[in-house]
């Protein structure tokens, strides 16, 4: 695991900033990323730079990696999980190795499969690979967006970096608000792939790859998941086969997992399970202890406050499987002494309130191990989330008369009393009806995010609102030209998988992570589990309002009942408590009218309203303020900092 960063002149060759030294500064940037060593490299077009955490092949392993004659270079961030088949397919062809590492490969495969080696590997992976000879640069991000790659051109040079940090320390950019990023940011929570919340520099998208050659910079697709094909076999990537039965598809799921597992156990370093007592990580913990050759080590945290704590259900699943149990209980009071610390390290403004808790696991984990497998995915890839459930609620709900909705039904829901509670009734209720009348990709990222097209309209100043693009989802809707599925709900999935798990969970689990120097490998994100997931029919996953379904069926034998079948809960934080208690000076100093005034970007006026709101329990605006607190500690230290 490491951080890379690096530029290619595209003009014609420069001595002007193209030096160790510079791109020195870029490494330092990340170096969190990789406190083991660094790995510079420099010629008279490129300049490739990394970090390395060490993993696998401690002692032979730093970068950058070559082929035979020293013609391809590479650096990477990421874990090749496949890489010991792929050598001995490589040795039979003639290829010689001089290390044991699985970043070796990737020059290998590129002489042999020139642009197409992405067909070859299984990973986590952000490269950056040279062709010496073709003068040709070829960057590339993993199928599902595990690992971050930036880039930006500034001054003849295209830049990239594994976080926007490393981009910055480059004195040719000069870091500007990119508002029609912000707007973005206010209704996902997090700003989705192409962009990023910098002028000039922007995200490569997962599944893509770049290829930079004669001063022309290309931008592909390279992978995608089917929708349509009638099943999916236990081998390969996409390949397709008869549909069996839920029981017959549930074996062949339990073995893709029990796989995907096996294959992230490979480490030189200490390793571990991040368990929450949920049936994701319950599940990967479950095969994990089949697989490994010693003990498995779980880690938890859990908090004093009961609708926010699961520490409880990943006990039970650690008794159950017999793991050394690791554990930590907090008070949020603890966990809030965290929050003016982001934006020393959280370079793009996310406001996922399980950023917090993600962060304290991680550095409570790390302590321990160096690599954690965890349950992310199995939401997106299986129907987990109650919106899915919800979109079939609202096609009902679209056929009750409009006088009843508005005139019945709309205002007993603005009625029921305001709960703080993780997930509670109402916050469910009211952020559904809120929601309801719009188109369904705006009303499934309403449901996720924190403000309406509606309420945006009051918080935004008539200068943001004037110089930015009116359709909030247009990127949205041009990702669903990619997606086969007919179903609405498995195209919200598709999208889920592209912009919120990409650009949010598994952004912040790289953040928090990697703030720390801990690897995290997810198992569900093997692209064989991906596709064979993609393929199933909707009700396999999404059986009435229950979802995962097949998955629980996969592990029935694994794990209790009481496991499988309890609610979701989630790894949230109780933000709307903290907001009037812990944080309300913070609040009130960020967002006080003055200050965004003179900012320029937000009515002061609405966002007062809110507060005032919030603070006397008429309503509960967290999740808007929390949102407008985390991009103001943003804000301070890279924009204005």
């Amino acid at each position: 695991m490491c951080g890379i960063a690096g530029w290619i002149n595209l003009e014609q060759p420069s001595a002007k900033d193209h030096s160790e030294a510079v791109l020195h500064l870029m490494c330092e940037r990340i170096v969190h990323r990789g406190p083991n060593s660094e790995g510079l490299w420099l010629d008279e077009t490129v300049a490739l730079g990394m970090r390395r955490l060490s993993i696998i092949d401690l002692h032979t392993g730093n970068q950058p990696v070559f082929n035979e004659d020293k013609s391809v270079v590479v650096m990477m961030n990421g874990e090749l999980y496949n890489y010991r088949e792929v050598r001995e397919e490589l040795e039979k062809k003639g290829h010689k190795f001089i290390t044991k590492s699985d970043t070796e490969i990737l020059p290998h495969l590129y002489d042999e499969y020139g642009e197409d080696l992405l067909d070859h590997v299984n990973g986590m992976y952000a490269f950056s690979l040279w062709d010496t000879r073709k003068k040709k640069l070829i960057i590339a991000r993993d199928r599902f967006g595990e690992k971050p790659l930036y880039y930006g051109t500034f001054d003849g040079k295209l830049l990239w970096a594994s976080e926007p940090k490393a981009i910055l320390a480059n004195r040719a950019v000069k870091p500007q608000i990119n508002l029609d990023a912000l707007q973005k940011y206010l209704s996902y929570d997090y700003v989705p792939a192409p962009h990023s919340i910098y002028k000039g520099i922007s995200k490569l998208p997962a599944a893509h790859i770049m290829v930079v050659e004669n001063g022309e910079v290309r931008i592909r697709r390279y992978w995608n998941m089917s929708w349509s094909e009638p099943g999916a076999v236990a081998t390969g990537f996409n390949g397709s086969g008869g549909l069996g039965s839920i029981e017959q598809e549930a074996a062949k799921l339990r073995d893709l997992l029990s796989d995907a597992v096996r294959m992230r156990l490979v480490a030189d370093v200490p390793l571990g399970v991040l368990l929450s007592g949920g049936i994701d990580s319950s599940t990967v913990a479950a095969f994990a202890t089949r697989h490994a050759t010693e003990t498995v080590k779980t880690f938890s945290i859990g908090f004093t406050e009961d609708s926010f704590d699961e520490s409880k259900y990943a006990r039970q699943v650690a008794k159950h499987l017999g793991t050394d149990h690791h554990e930590e209980i907090l008070s949020v009071a603890k966990a809030a002494e965290l929050i003016e610390e982001i934006g020393s390290w959280l370079d793009e403004p996310l406001s996922d309130g399980s950023l917090i808790p993600t962060y304290l696991l991680s550095r409570f984990v790390r302590k321990h191990v160096t690599v954690a497998l965890g349950g992310d995915g199995g939401d997106e890839l299986f129907a987990g989330y109650p919106m899915y459930y919800g979109h079939k609620v609202a096609a009902l709900y679209k056929k009750v008369p409009a006088l009843v909705r508005s005139g019945l039904v709309e205002p007993l829901v603005r009625s029921l009393p305001v709960s703080t509670k993780n997930l509670s009734f109402e916050y469910r209720a009211k952020r559904f009806v809120r929601s309801s009348s719009y188109d369904t990709i705006t009303r499934h990222h309403s449901w996720f995010g924190s403000f309406t097209r509606d309420e945006k309209e009051k918080l935004l100043s008539r200068d943001v609102l004037n110089d930015s693009n009116s359709d909030i989802y247009a990127d949205a809707r041009e990702m669903l030209s990619l997606c086969d599925a007919e179903n609405e709900i498995e195209q919200m999935q598709f999208l889920d998988i592209n912009f919120y798990m990409a650009e949010d969970i598994l952004t912040k689990v790289d953040r928090a992570a990697m703030s720390v120097s801990l690897e995290t490998r997810a198992p569900f994100l093997d692209p064989r589990v991906g596709q064979f997931a993609a393929a199933l029919p909707l009700d396999y996953k999404l059986k009435g309002r229950n979802g995962k379904y097949i998955l629980k069926k996969a592990v029935e034998g694994l794990l209790p009942a009481y496991i499988l079948y309890r609610s979701k809960k989630g790894f949230g934080i109780p933000i709307a408590e903290w907001l009037k208690g812990r944080l309300n000076p913070l609040m009130h100093d960020l967002l006080d009218p003055k200050r965004l005034r003179e900012q320029g970007l937000f009515n002061g006026n609405y966002v007062q309203e809110l507060i005032t709101e919030h603070e006397n329990g008429s309503a509960s605006h967290h999740k808007q303020l929390w949102t407008l607190l985390v991009f103001q500690l943003w804000h301070d230290r890279f924009l204005k900092g």
